[in-house]
């Protein structure tokens, strides 16, 4: 069944709004009831988005492919799986959608719905963290897709599941997320000014992603399987 794009636009509105919204709310939530005990609020953080992230994924797949993230649409866009005319509008709402969750989230715990985080997430080593989280990101979405569709819902949230614990930026990997994580001043957020090394760090995991998998996933024509 083919969904306009009016729906898969809605869907992946919504699929974003309630990642943002899991992120930030779990943020806020723990680092209320960790006590300072920052692995306990990061365990807590991590579980609610892995979850979240199955739950969005497998609702939404089926409309609209659940990219949720301006990066896996890129990827899907150099693949030839999104239409050039459709990836602006894709990254447009994923964008809204997510700084309409952050301000859900807020609103939920009597917060000021917009602020300015002053959370540093910056240097060499979470950029690399970035690259490599998006990396990994986008090349288990893309070998999902070749070879085991279903299993997309699950091996997603279980890689960023991981990837929060693995990576020096606690893996963003999604520029919409980025971005929204910008207007809050919570556990979850990001200085405005460290956004965009950020966003660079993601499409370029993203751009490598697509390149490497790509060949590895490619099947060889040749009897050296090149």
């Amino acid at each position: 069944m083919t969904y306009n794009l009016t729906r898969r636009l809605a869907a992946e509105t919504l699929g974003t709004f309630f990642l943002v919204m899991a992120v930030v709310g779990s943020g806020i939530m723990a680092q209320t009831l960790a006590g300072g005990n920052e692995a306990l609020a990061l365990l807590c953080n991590t579980a609610s988005t892995g979850a979240v992230l199955f739950v969005i994924i497998t609702a939404f797949i089926a409309v609209s492919g659940a990219h949720f993230n301006p990066a896996v649409s890129l990827a899907m866009l150099l693949r030839g799986a999104l239409p050039a005319g459709e990836v602006l509008p894709y990254v447009a709402v994923q964008i809204a959608g997510g700084c309409l969750g952050a301000v859900a989230a807020h609103l939920m715990f009597g917060l000021e719905p917009l602020q300015v985080s002053q959370h540093a997430r910056t240097g060499t080593g979470q950029w690399l963290g970035e690259v490599i989280a998006t990396f990994g990101l986008v090349g288990t979405i893309l070998a999902c897709v070749r070879f085991n569709p279903g299993a997309i819902a699950g091996a997603v949230a279980l890689y960023i599941t991981s990837a929060y614990w693995f990576t020096s930026s606690t893996s963003f990997a999604n520029p919409a997320v980025t971005i929204a994580r910008a207007i809050s001043d919570t556990y979850a957020g990001i200085a405005p000014g460290h956004v965009p090394a950020f966003l660079v760090a993601q499409l370029v995991g993203a751009a490598l992603a697509v390149a490497v998998f790509g060949w590895i996933l490619r099947p060889g024509s040749g009897a050296s399987g090149d």
